[in-house]
């Protein structure tokens, strides 16, 4: 199965692997992406871990869509490279709809035509995240937090709309407890990448916020640390804490065992912001990140709070 299959067109695939190795290439991805979410799923039963790791292997495809160079897109010369990614979106806009007809023609919509067979995730979280992906290739500024909202809502509320269909609930709060904690995810994500995402050309944080605190676009660009960058990226902070906040306040007693794979992910999450703040948002230049014994033991709190009922 080849390593770079996002570029691969569904409809060009020859004959698909067993329903076994699919999943397998799905946890391959997962695990190889080194992501916070992988250290959460080992909380799952082994049916939920591979709905998860299908799920997630669908929406890291479609990310890496956006961020491929342009010599690694075989498409016609005189293209532009929003053409290409345009079409290569649309392609899995197609499969995507052919998941759901049980026809899948790729190994990972394989695993996620079995998942929607068993988890009832709705087409249109799926496609949504495609939309999501998509806006990556129109813009690369957001005036205002509520153009920055949509696209959040889209590219992680709507993957954890579709998380919690698998992780199981019962409460209709539960619903505001993922979109809440999807637009922290995003925002806590940002926060992060900031300088990787300047060198692509790309701001995220709202260009009124930056406005308001007297950091230029240039400045940005540049990689310049100072004052005015600080109060920015403490400020923007203190916005994806409140969206913590918000989805613990939604999270329902009778759901919070189901749960505790997400839990983690917040936990996980949240301390990936408490240690950005703690370095000042020095972004520039180095990749702020958690180790994989302070993820497991996160993990683990949430495991033995979700157990006994102690969140």
């Amino acid at each position: 199965m080849q390593e770079n299959a996002v570029l691969a067109s569904p409809a060009l695939q020859s004959t698909l692997p067993s329903l076994a190795q699919a999943y397998a290439y799905c946890r391959h991805v997962t695990r190889k992406s080194s992501s916070n979410f992988s250290h959460a799923f080992r909380l799952l039963s082994s049916d939920r871990h591979d709905a998860l790791c299908a799920l997630y292997a669908f929406c890291r495809f479609m990310d890496d869509i956006a961020d491929q160079p342009e010599d690694a897109l075989a498409q016609p010369v005189g293209s532009s490279r929003r053409e290409k990614l345009s079409t290569l979106l649309s392609t899995w806009r197609e499969e995507l709809r052919h998941c759901y007809a049980g026809a899948p023609r790729h190994p990972i919509s394989q695993a996620l035509a079995d998942v929607i067979q068993r988890f009832p995730i709705r087409q249109e979280y799926l496609a949504g995240i495609i939309d999501g992906v998509e806006m990556d290739l129109s813009r690369t500024r957001y005036t205002t937090f509520a153009e920055l909202y949509e696209y959040c809502y889209r590219v992680a509320s709507l993957v954890g709309l579709a998380c919690i269909e698998i992780f199981g609930y019962r409460r209709p709060s539960t619903q505001e407890y993922a979109v809440n904690l999807g637009i922290a995810f995003q925002l806590t994500n940002i926060l992060r990448d900031v300088g990787e995402d300047a060198q692509r050309g790309r701001i995220y944080l709202p260009t009124e916020d930056l406005a308001r605190f007297g950091y230029s676009e240039d400045e940005l660009f540049a990689g310049s640390y100072n004052e005015a960058f600080a109060h920015l990226m403490l400020f923007e902070g203190e916005r994806a804490r409140e969206y913590y906040q918000a989805a613990l306040k939604h999270l329902p007693p009778e759901d919070r065992r189901s749960l505790v794979a997400a839990e983690a992910m917040r936990l996980i999450y949240a301390r990936l912001l408490d240690t950005l703040t703690e370095r000042q948002f020095h972004v520039f230049g180095t990749r702020v990140t958690l180790t994989s014994t302070c993820k497991v033991r996160l993990a683990l709190t949430a495991w033995v709070k979700g157990r006994f009922g102690l969140f």
